[in-house]
């Protein structure tokens, strides 16, 4: 089931999040960050913080009362930004990232929003191939990777975003 993540539901977002994307269980999936950043993806204080910003939707999908993946979903202007999308690494494969990315263009298209866009680190190339996979297209914008005590580069190789853009319905 999805739906609206609550302050409740902080401290296992942040156990996901950060299990999914960083560290030892984060190897076990195929979307894993850990073999080129070290440290946290978030903290409960970021969580909170995108948990009470109105713009901001934090979508989680649960099943037997446990939660196996979310999504961050932020409005700006015409366009949906979608970050965090997680799934647990040990059910990665199990269609919820696609399940979530669904419930992502029911969003925007509640909101009247015809984009959805994300950025993703340029060197995760199965990733993308994914999102591409899933009607998303490389927009030719990128920027630097933000350097930060919370992301901690493990590479040698430069690390920026590329962005990516869904068109999911245009205006009439």
């Amino acid at each position: 089931m999805i739906s609206k993540a609550t302050l409740a539901d902080v401290p296992a977002l942040n156990e996901l999040i950060n299990g999914a994307y960083r560290g030892e269980n984060a190897k076990k999936g195929w979307t894993t960050e850990a073999n080129i950043l070290a440290g946290l993806r978030t903290t409960e204080a970021e969580l909170q913080e995108i948990l009470t910003t109105e713009k901001n939707t934090l979508l989680k999908f649960t099943q037997n009362n446990q939660i196996l993946g979310t999504v961050l979903l932020v409005e700006e202007e015409t366009k949906l930004y979608l970050g965090m999308l997680t799934v647990s690494p040990d059910i990665q494969n199990s269609g919820i990232g696609k399940k979530l990315l669904k419930e992502a263009e029911k969003v925007a298209l509640q909101l009247q929003l015809t984009t959805i866009v994300m950025t993703v680190i340029s060197v995760r190339t199965e990733l993308i191939d994914w999102y591409k996979r899933h009607g998303y297209v490389e927009t030719g914008k990128r920027e630097p990777f933000p350097e930060s005590p919370l992301h901690q580069s493990t590479t040698n190789e430069p690390l920026e975003f590329i962005y990516l853009e869904k068109i999911c319905f245009r205006r009439l």
